[in-house]
């Protein structure tokens, strides 16, 4: 006892004078992956193949049944110069025709989705990313807000005769043109003043890049979205 007393006093723990280390002082501290710097084709490389991946994800869950009627996010409503059409045949018995009418926005978006991987990827591979590494720290969208900031008139050029290709293939056209038909019969109204194709090709457009921003935003995010290694290097980095 006066010798366990004795190096008390000159500073020793009793656990150390009998073996047992303290588990805070030999914990030792996880050590992080070291980051690997990458070059600029890399990185737009990886940006790319990011766009690639997210669009092809997009097109898929558009272009099958419901994939916009169905899907809050992207449905398509009834255009706001319709709106009145809408309320005033509703009033006359004709809810059914304007259903219809709608699922038939949001059909024609669905298939001409189907078609628009190749619009996309041809955009793509254009694409000069001059601030990729800006945009690899940027917000989880940063990918696609550049990508369709820089791209949209093109596309929307490229894209409204697949919509108006859609439209014809399910038989739109005459639906719609007798539902405007049956709305002027209505007393003191006026036929409204709307590009249908042109609505519904901005609606379909729109919906695929939010469906492309939330697919960017799970490979930034979630590593077993990033499904090939050029993904890994970049977004795991």
């Amino acid at each position: 006892m006066l010798a366990l007393t004795l190096l008390g006093c000159q500073g020793f723990k009793l656990d150390d004078v009998l073996g047992n280390k303290n588990e805070e002082e030999v914990k030792t501290e996880p050590q992080e992956a070291p980051k690997v710097e990458l070059d600029t084709g890399t990185v737009v490389a990886g940006l790319k193949q990011a766009l690639i991946v997210a669009s092809k994800n997009a097109v898929a869950s558009a272009s099958k049944e419901n994939g916009f009627y169905a899907n809050q996010q992207i449905h398509i409503p009834i255009p706001e110069q319709l709106e009145g059409v809408a309320s005033a045949l509703r009033k006359v018995g004709f809810d059914e025709q304007i259903e219809e009418f709608e699922l038939g926005m949001n059909r024609a978006a669905e298939h001409a989705a189907a078609e628009a991987s190749n619009v996309f990827m041809e955009a793509i591979s254009k694409m000069s990313i001059k601030d990729a590494f800006d945009i690899l720290n940027g917000n989880s969208r940063a990918a696609t807000t550049y990508f369709r900031s820089n791209t949209q008139t093109g596309l929307k050029q490229k894209f409204q005769p697949i919509v108006a290709d859609s439209m014809a293939s399910i038989n739109f056209y005459p639906e719609y043109e007798n539902l405007l038909a049956t709305y002027e019969k209505i007393p003191f109204t006026q036929k409204p003043d709307l590009d249908i194709e042109r609505y519904v090709t901005d609606e379909t457009l729109d919906g695929l890049f939010k469906l492309m921003a939330r697919e960017e935003a799970r490979i930034r995010k979630n590593p077993s979205a990033r499904t090939t290694e050029l993904l890994q290097q970049v977004f795991g980095n």
